[in-house]
């Protein structure tokens, strides 16, 4: 059976080849909780293991949002090949440095598309974007305050134990 063929996409080829990198993105950020997930719970981080996991999922959901709209637009989606995940860490504070560095880097990719959209006048991937913003807000969020916890509590003694009992914890409230 022939493929279907897309007459007229609501995105421009810049647009959608922009939206197709922020997939790689979030698929490469899925990916790199996983490998963190899987180093804290080589090293006894129970609860941080079991926080990256929920950011990996969290990560695999927005990779399918930008994925589902580029397909509702009229686009070609692409499904990325991932490589080059760390899978090694020096030491517990290590994983949550990164971690807020892939946050940061996630929220500055979506801010160059949302300045893209703003210039080609593309008003529906702004808005469908603005989600996008938001949850960026609580992850930046939560990552600054898990690494926070190694200024407050500190490392020595049982810190390190208090700390990943603490982090799956962090909560945002937007509305405070």
């Amino acid at each position: 059976m022939k493929d279907l063929l897309r007459i007229k996409s609501l995105l421009s080829s810049d647009i959608e080849a922009i939206l197709n990198q922020q997939v790689k993105k979030e698929a490469f950020s899925s990916s790199a909780y996983l490998a963190m997930a899987s180093w804290c719970n080589r090293n006894g981080y129970d609860f941080s293991s079991e926080y990256f996991f929920k950011q990996a999922e969290e990560e695999r959901q927005h990779q399918l949002k930008f994925y589902k709209y580029i397909l509702d637009m009229g686009g070609n989606a692409v499904s990325p090949e991932v490589t080059g995940i760390k899978q090694e860490y020096n030491s517990f504070r290590e994983v949550f440095e990164d971690a807020l560095d892939q946050e940061i880097s996630v929220t500055n990719a979506i801010k160059n598309i949302y300045a893209r959209c703003m210039k080609e006048q593309d008003f529906v991937t702004m808005e469908f974007l603005n989600w996008f913003l938001k949850e960026q807000r609580e992850e930046e969020y939560k990552a600054r305050r898990a690494l926070e916890l190694f200024e407050v509590i500190g490392e020595e003694g049982t810190g390190r134990w208090q700390i990943d009992k603490h982090v799956g914890q962090i909560k945002y409230d937007s509305e405070a």
